[in-house]
């Protein structure tokens, strides 16, 4: 069985629910539910809004490069919020253990 069959059996196998899967290998989540999906979504599109509206700026002050850091801060630590709460426990993991 190559390697993306078994990547996605492992990402179906999911009868507690979870929103995100560990990754297969390394640290840290994959979405694998539609809320899991949405909230990765909403994360991108509010950084890249920000940059957007930075971008915008004939000449960024300081304070907005500021402000816009602070705003990348506030949504990844959101998502990383998410994740903890409505995905697996995280660890380092190399491969399935089943």
């Amino acid at each position: 069985m190559n390697y993306i069959k078994k990547y996605i059996e492992y990402l179906k196998d999911n009868p507690e629910g979870y929103w995100f899967k560990r990754k297969l290998y390394g640290w840290g989540w994959t979405p694998v539910k539609w809320q899991g999906w949405l909230v990765v979504l909403a994360a991108v599109a509010l950084i890249v809004w920000g940059g957007v509206d930075l971008a915008g700026a004939e000449d960024p002050t300081n304070e907005m490069v500021g402000w816009f850091l602070v705003r990348i801060v506030t949504v990844v630590s959101l998502l990383f919020s998410i994740c903890l709460a409505k995905g697996e426990k995280p660890h380092w993991q190399w491969g399935n253990k089943k």
